[in-house]
């Protein structure tokens, strides 16, 4: 009983915590973590004492599962020696960085440096997309950030392995290459494994219910294998959770990945908050265990600095040539630009540690390290002073070096064109089925298929069109007049619930239908508002320009993601332009056929835009600026 509602009282308290802190847009790691070791403190508060087994194997599997699964296998392929260089390069960078200082200030055994080294060398999952996603970071920057911590948890726990091994005196370099391996080779086979199996049990049944259930024990049928034929659990994990979410619209049916993608959303609050708020809880006896090992008590804090210290600057020393070096292969250098020195920085400044820090700390043993109750306080150092000064700092520096996140105006156009295409896509096979079928399709039933799915198409162009506060879109009035529908319908509903007179099933199944209609008008709403208060704004025109002012900031495009002239051609382009006036969509003037020039040639209208992902400017070609 008391464990239970120690249980609750750690939820509720953590869930509470965070939702002030994003009232307030705090850290919420931060936060919690502080909130924690205040607790620690509080006499009426019991000693909560965390075991490295309940954490790394009750608690990453899924806080690493959530990230993986919602994280983009291409894009993770498309940046993947960044993150090989971050997650592998930099950690045993860092292992033996920090061993050399530890070695130097503490009187341990360099196998047991080498120990914490491995603790505190990598950056958490958690941490990282909590203060990324609330800075509005690049995209690109999040990927890199969420694919290192994905995976650098492996590099170091083998490290950790590896290093436990050598204090007790039964490891050689040949072993300790050959185990790590099979860790990373065996943690990637049996992931894959465990994805390819749970995706054939997927595709034989529907059933949200029953898909949820499979997807909670994915990350422990991947995790528990790895580690009982001693490869990665980490890795394998990871590497399942990636296939899964990219096989998901394949694998999963509709209802299964919007229940998945809703429970695992929760999951991910109720176990991100309870972590921070549980490594805060700790202090008070980590504190008290090292301070009775026998050490000055200024040796010890300054010996815990050094590590935070070393634990910071080892990173940005590493990011630097592992940005740029590369870069000098010329078959590199063809395929990929460097990244600018903000965008290194901020990497090299997003180094906050977690809870998998703390639970590693807990697996170093008390042979033949006598100052061992020290190194855990130095982790817990490392993973608090990282959340304080680089999680408190980082956004301060994401403004001064003006790197500008996604913006939703752009993401909004970006979408409209996908839904052109796909609505395009719809429309042919639309007819194709009209005039395939045998017998006939009703003409009106075509018509009512036809006009749906323009409907949605519209509502996003629409939210491209004027942002002034007294206009509305008609999917705007649609979405309000409806909600006036949708409510008058649930009140009749609840009417004759309380009479009785109907079975309860029936009533909760009508009672869902409107409510899902309502989630889906409500997303739409929220979307507008978002194109609404992150405009599309011109870049700023050093000239006057009449073209410009006078043109719009989009269009709806005639042919949205290829240029139709190069397809007559047989042509490929290098990237797209679209013309303001009409919509025609052509190819730019680095490719062959110059389709955007051949137009304005052909129209003479005046302006054009990019509708390549990520750029918003515009040209006029009548006075050759740029806006």
């Amino acid at each position: 009983m008391h464990l239970a509602t120690g249980l609750v009282l750690l939820v509720a308290s953590a869930a509470v915590i965070a939702i002030i802190a994003r009232r307030f847009e705090l850290s919420e790691p931060l936060v919690l973590t502080a909130a924690g070791i205040l607790g620690s403190y509080l006499p009426f508060i019991p000693d909560v004492h965390l075991t490295s087994q309940l954490v790394l194997v009750g608690l990453l599997p899924p806080l690493l599962y959530t990230t993986a699964i919602r994280s983009s296998l291409v894009d993770f392929e498309a940046n993947r020696r960044a993150i090989g260089l971050l997650s592998v390069g930099l950690v045993l960078f860092t292992t033996f960085g920090v061993a050399v200082v530890t070695w130097l200030v503490l009187p341990v055994p360099f196998a047991a440096a080498v120990a914490l080294g491995a603790v505190v060398a990598p950056p958490d999952a958690v941490a990282a997309s909590a203060v990324a996603q609330r800075v509005g970071m690049p995209r690109r920057i999040i990927t890199i950030l969420e694919g290192e911590s994905l995976l650098n948890d492996a590099t170091a726990l083998v490290a950790l392995r590896t290093a436990l091994a050598a204090l007790a005196g039964s490891v050689s370099i040949w072993q300790a290459g050959g185990e790590f391996l099979w860790a990373a080779g065996g943690g990637v086979l049996v992931g894959g494994l465990v994805a390819m199996g749970l995706g054939l049990i997927r595709q034989r049944f529907t059933d949200p219910v029953l898909d949820t259930t499979v997807s909670f024990l994915a990350p422990f049928a991947a995790y528990l294998p790895a580690e009982q034929v001693h490869a990665s659990g980490v890795l394998a994990v990871v590497v399942a959770g990636l296939i899964l979410g990219h096989r998901a619209p394949v694998w999963q049916s509709a209802a299964s990945r919007v229940a998945e993608r809703t429970n695992w959303r929760t999951v991910d609050f109720v176990l991100e908050s309870s972590v921070f708020l549980l490594i805060g809880l700790q202090v008070r006896t980590i504190v008290q265990d090292a301070w009775h090992t026998g050490l000055r008590h200024d040796q010890i804090v300054l010996s815990c600095l050094a590590v935070l210290g070393a634990v910071i600057v080892l990173r940005l020393v590493w990011m630097f040539p592992a940005s740029y070096l590369p870069h000098l292969v010329p078959a590199v250098r063809r395929t990929q630009s460097p990244p600018s020195p903000q965008q290194v920085l901020v990497v090299g400044w997003a180094g906050m540690r977690g809870v998998v820090t703390l639970a590693a700390a807990f697996v170093l043993p008390t042979e033949n390290n006598p100052y061992r109750d020290v190194l855990v306080l130095a982790a817990f150092v490392v993973t608090a002073g990282t959340l304080l000064v680089q999680g408190t700092t980082l956004p301060m520096l994401v403004r001064l070096l003006h790197l500008r996140g996604p913006s939703r105006a752009e993401d909004a156009l970006q979408m409209a064109g996908l839904l052109q295409q796909s609505a395009d896509a719809g429309l042919k096979r639309l007819d194709e089925i009209a005039a395939r079928a045998d017998p006939p399709i009703n003409p009106d039933l075509i018509e009512q298929v036809r006009v749906r799915l323009l409907q949605r198409t519209n509502a996003a162009w629409e939210r491209l069109g004027p942002t002034s506060s007294d206009h509305m879109t008609p999917s705007e009035k649609y979405a309000k007049l409806r909600l006036k529908v949708l409510n008058a319908e649930r009140a009749e509903v609840l009417r004759v619930r309380d009479t009785g007179v109907l079975d309860h099933e029936i009533l909760q199944t009508v009672m869902s239908m409107l409510d899902l209609e309502e989630s889906t008008i409500d997303r739409l709403s929220e979307a507008e508002e978002d194109a609404r208060e992150d405009q599309l704004i011109p870049t700023h025109v050093t000239q006057a320009c009449e073209h410009l002012e006078q043109a719009p900031i989009t269009h709806r495009p005639d042919t949205p993601g290829e240029c139709h002239e190069c397809v007559e051609e047989g042509l490929n382009w290098v990237h797209l332009r679209m013309c303001l006036t009409c919509g025609h969509v052509a190819c730019c003037d680095s490719s062959p056929g110059l389709h955007a020039d051949k137009h304005y040639g052909t129209t003479n209208h005046p302006v054009m835009r990019s509708v390549e992902p990520g750029e918003a400017w515009r040209w006029c070609y009548v006075d050759s600026l740029l806006g």
